[in-house]
């Protein structure tokens, strides 16, 4: 899957450059413009993907990035790292692996991986040069989602999500997104409707015995331009409630983030993720750091 998308990207940022002629890529869009990354990959915030295409390529260019998130709670991590690629504004590729570990016992030696492939298409309004207009920037998207497995619980015989009750160790979340930006009184708003059956973003696997459809949840952001180069603001995401053995709970943040140029974002957030599984069933809330690097 990660070499398909690779060798899709290459593919597509090629025809892209050939489009734009020799100055390609032309870093013409805003600055903030593409968004941060996304815990799952995309561009967007840290919890919920907008309808921007990641990148600074305008529509006649293509931009790319890479990122590197971390998120730690009282009894857990997750590292984050991959990379996006944006096309002529409109299209947009990516690619994360996510790996989660514990710290407290019984899941102090907890190691889960998951490989994530993304694919997000404009598909209606501009949220920079449309002021004028009440229509956002409107994008769908797709995130497949691939499970590597469970570590460090082979003494418990427990090597798969499966085994936690999952249904499955992959799936495919879609979403629709919706994105605004008001120049005016310097906010950005988002909405995105997500259909999934994903247990904690898929690192406890996809469905369970409470449920093994695909559920429409809701997420939105709301973000404050404090100048050219400072975003604060704070984001919410509904999760699904599948498995029995996770009191699967909504999350939110607020954030900060930095743009000192177009190459570079840093982002810092205080998150709250709620509970994760019963076996440590306290209300995981702490820092979330992250850095993208690109063009």
């Amino acid at each position: 899957m990660r070499r398909a998308l690779l060798a899709g990207a290459a593919l597509l940022c090629g025809s892209a450059h050939a489009a734009a002629g020799p100055n390609a890529p032309d870093m013409g869009k805003l600055l903030a413009t593409g968004g941060v990354a996304q815990l799952e990959g995309a561009g967007g915030g840290g919890l919920t993907p907008w309808a921007l295409i990641t990148g600074y390529g305008s529509g006649a260019s293509w931009g790319a990035n890479a990122h590197a998130t971390t998120v730690r709670t009282q009894d857990y991590a997750l590292h984050t790292y991959g990379i996006a690629v944006g096309i002529t504004d409109r299209v947009e590729l990516s690619f994360a692996r996510q790996e989660f570990s514990g710290s407290l016992a019984p899941l102090d030696h907890l190691k889960i991986k998951q490989d994530i492939a993304g694919v997000k298409l404009r598909v209606l309004g501009d949220a920079v040069y449309e002021q004028d207009s009440g229509l956002p920037q409107i994008a769908v998207g797709a995130l497949v989602k691939k499970n590597k497995g469970v570590g460090g619980l082979g003494a418990l015989g427990v090597t798969s999500v499966t085994q936690l009750g999952a249904r499955d160790d992959g799936g495919i979340d879609f979403y629709v997104a919706a994105t605004k930006i008001d120049l005016a009184h310097s906010l950005l708003w988002n909405g995105t409707v997500r259909f999934t059956k994903a247990n904690q973003m898929g690192l406890l696997g996809f469905g369970g015995d409470r449920g093994n459809r695909l559920k429409p949840q809701f997420e939105a952001s709301l973000a404050w331009l404090i100048n050219r180069k400072w975003v604060a603001g704070v984001e919410y995401r509904m999760k699904p409630r599948n498995l029995g053995v996770d009191n699967e709970k909504d999350a939110y943040d607020a954030f900060v983030a930095w743009f000192p140029n177009k190459n570079l974002s840093l982002t810092a957030a205080y998150a709250v993720l709620g509970d994760i599984t019963v076996f440590n069933p306290t209300n995981q809330r702490g820092l979330y750091l992250s850095a993208q690097a690109g063009f």
